[in-house]
Protein backbone atom coordinates (compact mmCIF):
# COMPACT_ATOMS: atom_id res chain seq x y z
CA UNK A 1 0.00 0.00 0.00
CA UNK A 2 1.26 3.44 -0.89
CA UNK A 3 1.08 6.12 1.79
CA UNK A 4 1.03 9.79 0.81
CA UNK A 5 0.60 11.07 4.37
CA UNK A 6 -0.31 10.18 7.91
CA UNK A 7 -3.89 11.50 7.75
CA UNK A 8 -5.44 8.04 7.81
CA UNK A 9 -3.35 6.91 10.75
CA UNK A 10 -4.03 10.07 12.74
CA UNK A 11 -7.75 10.23 12.00
CA UNK A 12 -8.72 6.55 12.00
CA UNK A 13 -10.41 6.75 15.39
CA UNK A 14 -12.56 9.68 14.20
CA UNK A 15 -14.05 7.92 11.17
CA UNK A 16 -17.76 7.11 11.54
CA UNK A 17 -18.78 6.85 7.88
CA UNK A 18 -17.07 5.37 4.80
CA UNK A 19 -18.42 6.33 1.36
CA UNK A 20 -17.19 3.99 -1.37
CA UNK A 21 -17.39 4.41 -5.14
CA UNK A 22 -18.36 1.35 -7.19
CA UNK A 23 -16.82 1.17 -10.67
CA UNK A 24 -13.05 1.18 -10.63
CA UNK A 25 -13.11 1.10 -6.83
CA UNK A 26 -15.16 -1.50 -4.92
CA UNK A 27 -15.93 -3.50 -8.07
CA UNK A 28 -13.19 -5.44 -9.79
CA UNK A 29 -12.84 -5.36 -13.56
CA UNK A 30 -15.53 -8.05 -13.84
CA UNK A 31 -17.95 -5.81 -11.89
CA UNK A 32 -17.83 -8.12 -8.86
CA UNK A 33 -17.26 -7.50 -5.14
CA UNK A 34 -14.58 -9.81 -3.80
CA UNK A 35 -15.10 -11.98 -0.74
CA UNK A 36 -12.25 -10.15 0.97
CA UNK A 37 -13.93 -6.78 0.38
CA UNK A 38 -17.22 -8.08 1.75
CA UNK A 39 -15.50 -9.32 4.89
CA UNK A 40 -13.63 -6.02 5.31
CA UNK A 41 -16.91 -4.10 5.07
CA UNK A 42 -18.47 -6.39 7.66
CA UNK A 43 -15.50 -5.76 9.97
CA UNK A 44 -15.77 -2.00 9.57
CA UNK A 45 -19.48 -2.07 10.34
CA UNK A 46 -18.83 -4.18 13.47
CA UNK A 47 -16.64 -1.29 14.64
CA UNK A 48 -19.71 0.95 14.51
CA UNK A 49 -18.67 2.66 11.26
CA UNK A 50 -21.39 3.24 8.69
CA UNK A 51 -20.78 2.25 5.08
CA UNK A 52 -22.55 3.57 2.00
CA UNK A 53 -22.00 3.59 -1.75
CA UNK A 54 -21.28 6.82 -3.66
CA UNK A 55 -21.57 6.29 -7.39
CA UNK A 56 -22.53 7.84 -10.68
CA UNK A 57 -24.73 4.83 -11.35
CA UNK A 58 -28.51 4.92 -11.32
CA UNK A 59 -30.25 3.86 -8.12
CA UNK A 60 -31.64 0.84 -9.99
CA UNK A 61 -28.17 -0.52 -10.77
CA UNK A 62 -26.69 0.43 -7.38
CA UNK A 63 -29.28 -1.21 -5.16
CA UNK A 64 -28.31 -4.85 -5.96
CA UNK A 65 -24.78 -4.20 -4.67
CA UNK A 66 -26.13 -2.57 -1.51
CA UNK A 67 -28.39 -5.58 -0.97
CA UNK A 68 -25.45 -7.94 -1.55
CA UNK A 69 -23.54 -6.13 1.18
CA UNK A 70 -26.52 -5.75 3.51
CA UNK A 71 -26.17 -1.96 3.63
CA UNK A 72 -28.99 0.06 5.18
CA UNK A 73 -27.73 3.65 4.91
CA UNK A 74 -29.00 5.93 2.12
CA UNK A 75 -27.21 5.34 -1.19
CA UNK A 76 -25.54 8.20 -3.06
CA UNK A 77 -26.40 7.71 -6.73
CA UNK A 78 -26.32 9.73 -9.96
CA UNK A 79 -23.13 11.46 -8.74
CA UNK A 80 -25.05 12.78 -5.73
CA UNK A 81 -28.18 13.93 -7.56
CA UNK A 82 -30.24 11.27 -5.76
CA UNK A 83 -29.65 10.01 -2.22
CA UNK A 84 -32.17 7.30 -1.45
CA UNK A 85 -32.68 4.58 1.15
CA UNK A 86 -32.44 1.14 -0.43
CA UNK A 87 -34.95 -0.60 1.80
CA UNK A 88 -37.73 1.98 2.12
CA UNK A 89 -37.29 4.12 -0.98
CA UNK A 90 -37.16 7.27 1.15
CA UNK A 91 -35.45 10.13 -0.70
CA UNK A 92 -32.99 12.07 1.43
CA UNK A 93 -31.65 14.44 -1.23
CA UNK A 94 -32.54 15.12 -4.87
CA UNK A 95 -31.42 17.63 -7.50
CA UNK A 96 -32.54 17.76 -11.14
CA UNK A 97 -31.15 19.49 -14.22
CA UNK A 98 -33.32 22.38 -15.41
CA UNK A 99 -35.50 21.33 -18.35
CA UNK A 100 -34.36 24.25 -20.50
CA UNK A 101 -30.69 23.57 -19.88
CA UNK A 102 -31.28 19.91 -20.65
CA UNK A 103 -32.50 20.81 -24.11
CA UNK A 104 -29.38 22.86 -24.78
CA UNK A 105 -27.36 19.71 -24.08
CA UNK A 106 -29.69 17.64 -26.28
CA UNK A 107 -29.07 20.05 -29.17
CA UNK A 108 -25.33 20.04 -28.56
CA UNK A 109 -25.18 16.23 -28.66
CA UNK A 110 -27.12 16.26 -31.94
CA UNK A 111 -24.70 18.77 -33.45
CA UNK A 112 -21.72 16.68 -32.35
CA UNK A 113 -23.30 13.42 -33.53
CA UNK A 114 -22.83 11.83 -30.09
CA UNK A 115 -24.94 9.34 -28.15
CA UNK A 116 -26.79 11.04 -25.29
CA UNK A 117 -28.31 9.38 -22.21
CA UNK A 118 -31.24 11.23 -20.58
CA UNK A 119 -32.06 9.94 -17.09
CA UNK A 120 -35.70 9.91 -15.95
CA UNK A 121 -37.38 7.72 -13.30
CA UNK A 122 -34.41 5.33 -13.14
CA UNK A 123 -34.52 4.72 -16.90
CA UNK A 124 -32.09 5.90 -19.57
CA UNK A 125 -33.94 7.55 -22.44
CA UNK A 126 -32.08 7.47 -25.76
CA UNK A 127 -33.12 8.62 -29.20
CA UNK A 128 -32.02 5.31 -30.67
CA UNK A 129 -30.24 2.19 -29.49
CA UNK A 130 -26.66 2.72 -30.64
CA UNK A 131 -23.73 0.38 -29.99
CA UNK A 132 -22.51 2.93 -27.44
CA UNK A 133 -25.85 2.89 -25.63
CA UNK A 134 -25.98 -0.90 -25.66
CA UNK A 135 -22.45 -1.13 -24.27
CA UNK A 136 -23.30 1.33 -21.52
CA UNK A 137 -26.45 -0.60 -20.57
CA UNK A 138 -24.58 -3.93 -20.41
CA UNK A 139 -21.73 -2.51 -18.38
CA UNK A 140 -23.85 -0.67 -15.82
CA UNK A 141 -27.03 -2.77 -15.78
CA UNK A 142 -29.07 0.19 -17.02
CA UNK A 143 -32.61 0.10 -18.38
CA UNK A 144 -32.78 1.71 -21.84
CA UNK A 145 -35.84 3.21 -23.49
CA UNK A 146 -35.66 4.18 -27.16
CA UNK A 147 -37.88 7.26 -27.44
CA UNK A 148 -36.99 9.03 -30.68
CA UNK A 149 -36.40 12.76 -30.70
CA UNK A 150 -35.46 13.88 -27.17
CA UNK A 151 -36.60 17.40 -28.01
CA UNK A 152 -40.14 16.12 -27.39
CA UNK A 153 -39.18 15.83 -23.72
CA UNK A 154 -38.52 19.53 -23.21
CA UNK A 155 -40.88 19.53 -20.23
CA UNK A 156 -38.79 17.03 -18.26
CA UNK A 157 -35.97 17.74 -15.80
CA UNK A 158 -33.62 14.74 -15.71
CA UNK A 159 -31.38 13.77 -12.84
CA UNK A 160 -28.46 13.88 -15.24
CA UNK A 161 -27.42 13.70 -18.88
CA UNK A 162 -24.42 11.77 -20.19
CA UNK A 163 -22.63 12.09 -23.51
CA UNK A 164 -20.56 9.16 -24.83
CA UNK A 165 -17.47 9.76 -26.97
CA UNK A 166 -14.57 7.29 -27.25
CA UNK A 167 -12.37 10.05 -28.69
CA UNK A 168 -11.14 11.35 -25.34
CA UNK A 169 -9.31 14.33 -26.78
CA UNK A 170 -12.48 15.48 -28.53
CA UNK A 171 -14.55 14.87 -25.41
CA UNK A 172 -12.16 16.88 -23.24
CA UNK A 173 -12.35 19.77 -25.72
CA UNK A 174 -16.14 19.54 -25.62
CA UNK A 175 -16.07 19.57 -21.82
CA UNK A 176 -13.97 22.72 -21.79
CA UNK A 177 -16.33 24.38 -24.27
CA UNK A 178 -19.36 23.42 -22.18
CA UNK A 179 -17.83 24.75 -18.97
CA UNK A 180 -17.39 28.12 -20.66
CA UNK A 181 -20.97 28.07 -21.95
CA UNK A 182 -22.72 26.90 -18.78
CA UNK A 183 -20.43 28.37 -16.13
CA UNK A 184 -21.68 27.47 -12.66
CA UNK A 185 -25.27 26.66 -13.64
CA UNK A 186 -24.30 23.02 -14.30
CA UNK A 187 -21.89 20.58 -12.71
CA UNK A 188 -19.88 18.98 -15.54
CA UNK A 189 -17.71 15.97 -14.78
CA UNK A 190 -16.23 12.79 -16.24
CA UNK A 191 -17.01 9.46 -14.59
CA UNK A 192 -15.01 7.51 -17.18
CA UNK A 193 -12.64 8.75 -19.90
CA UNK A 194 -15.44 8.36 -22.46
CA UNK A 195 -18.37 9.68 -20.38
CA UNK A 196 -19.11 13.40 -19.95
CA UNK A 197 -21.89 14.10 -17.45
CA UNK A 198 -24.11 17.13 -16.86
CA UNK A 199 -25.86 17.65 -13.52
CA UNK A 200 -27.39 20.23 -11.22
CA UNK A 201 -24.60 22.32 -9.64
CA UNK A 202 -25.46 20.82 -6.24
CA UNK A 203 -25.37 17.27 -7.61
CA UNK A 204 -21.87 16.14 -6.69
CA UNK A 205 -20.73 13.30 -4.50
CA UNK A 206 -19.72 15.88 -1.89
CA UNK A 207 -23.33 17.08 -1.56
CA UNK A 208 -24.54 13.48 -1.51
CA UNK A 209 -22.08 12.38 1.16
CA UNK A 210 -22.89 15.49 3.18
CA UNK A 211 -26.59 14.59 3.09
CA UNK A 212 -25.82 11.15 4.54
CA UNK A 213 -23.37 12.57 7.09
CA UNK A 214 -25.92 15.12 8.29
CA UNK A 215 -28.52 12.36 8.45
CA UNK A 216 -26.16 10.55 10.85
CA UNK A 217 -25.23 13.69 12.76
CA UNK A 218 -21.62 13.61 11.52
CA UNK A 219 -19.11 16.23 10.41
CA UNK A 220 -16.92 15.97 7.26
CA UNK A 221 -13.93 15.12 9.50
CA UNK A 222 -15.70 11.89 10.47
CA UNK A 223 -15.99 10.73 6.85
CA UNK A 224 -13.65 8.62 4.73
CA UNK A 225 -14.17 8.73 0.96
CA UNK A 226 -12.81 6.04 -1.40
CA UNK A 227 -12.78 6.47 -5.18
CA UNK A 228 -10.79 6.51 -8.39
CA UNK A 229 -11.95 9.15 -10.86
CA UNK A 230 -12.71 12.77 -11.67
CA UNK A 231 -16.27 12.54 -10.35
CA UNK A 232 -14.85 11.64 -6.92
CA UNK A 233 -12.74 14.79 -6.53
CA UNK A 234 -15.41 16.85 -4.75
CA UNK A 235 -15.98 13.96 -2.35
CA UNK A 236 -12.24 13.79 -1.65
CA UNK A 237 -12.18 17.53 -0.91
CA UNK A 238 -15.14 17.14 1.46
CA UNK A 239 -14.03 14.14 3.49
CA UNK A 240 -11.70 14.10 6.46
CA UNK A 241 -9.77 11.24 4.85
CA UNK A 242 -9.55 10.67 1.09
CA UNK A 243 -8.44 7.31 -0.30
CA UNK A 244 -7.63 6.93 -3.99
CA UNK A 245 -7.29 3.64 -5.81
CA UNK A 246 -3.99 2.50 -7.28
CA UNK A 247 -5.63 2.25 -10.72
CA UNK A 248 -6.54 5.96 -10.72
CA UNK A 249 -4.79 8.47 -12.95
CA UNK A 250 -1.92 10.40 -11.41
CA UNK A 251 -3.84 13.68 -11.27
CA UNK A 252 -6.52 11.96 -9.16
CA UNK A 253 -3.93 10.42 -6.85
CA UNK A 254 -2.74 13.93 -6.07
CA UNK A 255 -6.01 14.38 -4.17
CA UNK A 256 -5.31 11.45 -1.86
CA UNK A 257 -4.41 11.28 1.78
CA UNK A 258 -3.85 7.61 1.11
CA UNK A 259 -3.29 5.65 -2.12
CA UNK A 260 -4.32 2.02 -1.85
CA UNK A 261 -3.99 -0.92 -4.25
CA UNK A 262 -5.97 -1.21 -7.48
CA UNK A 263 -9.60 -2.26 -7.75
CA UNK A 264 -8.48 -5.61 -9.19
CA UNK A 265 -6.08 -6.14 -6.29
CA UNK A 266 -8.55 -5.60 -3.39
CA UNK A 267 -7.58 -1.99 -2.77
CA UNK A 268 -10.80 -1.27 -0.85
CA UNK A 269 -10.35 -4.31 1.38
CA UNK A 270 -6.73 -3.29 1.99
CA UNK A 271 -7.57 0.18 3.28
CA UNK A 272 -10.59 -0.95 5.31
CA UNK A 273 -8.50 -3.63 7.01
CA UNK A 274 -5.95 -0.94 7.79
CA UNK A 275 -8.66 1.33 9.18
CA UNK A 276 -9.85 -1.36 11.59
CA UNK A 277 -6.30 -2.33 12.59
CA UNK A 278 -5.12 1.17 13.52
CA UNK A 279 -8.25 2.22 15.44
Amino acid sequence: MLVRGETLLKNADKIKLVAIDLDGTLLDNDKKISGRAKEAIRSVRKEGIGVTLATGRMFYSTRPYADELGLSLPLITYQGALVKVSGTGEVLYERHVDAGLSQVIVEMAKEEGLTLNFYIDDYVLVEKITPEAESYARTFNARLREVGDLRRYDHLSPLKLLVIDYDEEHLDALAEKCRKVFGDVLHITKSMPEYLEFLHPQATKAFGVDAVARHMGLSPQEVMAVGDSYNDVEMFDYAGVSVVMGNARDEIKEKADYVTRSNDDDGVAEVLEKLVKVR
